[in-house]
């Protein structure tokens, strides 16, 4: 029978190295289930950007809205189509695009 060497016999390193692929492969916190979660928390961080982004714009137009006469008549009539009396109102639509 051959010799077995000493490191591969000694309990310490027996037991860190089961210690290493429990946490590495069977913990509820592993490795595939680490990297999931930090993409899905870069995904929401761009969703977070995104949304920021979009709420900044909307409340700029809301200020305008309430401050300014012009910005109120501009919005009426692109959001909802309203037109003055004495004025006609085209629509021109654009073409759809090939998906």
């Amino acid at each position: 029978m051959r010799h077995i060497p000493a490191w591969i016999t000694n309990k310490y390193l027996l037991a860190g190295l089961a210690f290493v692929l429990f946490m590495v492969f069977f913990d509820d916190k592993d490795i595939s289930v680490t990297l999931s979660q930090r993409k899905k928390l870069k995904e929401l961080q761009k969703s977070e950007q995104h949304l920021s982004r979009q709420i900044a714009d909307t409340d700029k137009e809301l200020n305008l809205l309430k401050t300014n006469a012009q910005t109120i008549e501009k919005y009426a009539r692109e959001k909802y189509l309203m037109k003055k009396d004495n004025e006609d109102v085209f629509l021109i639509a654009e073409p759809a695009e090939k998906q």
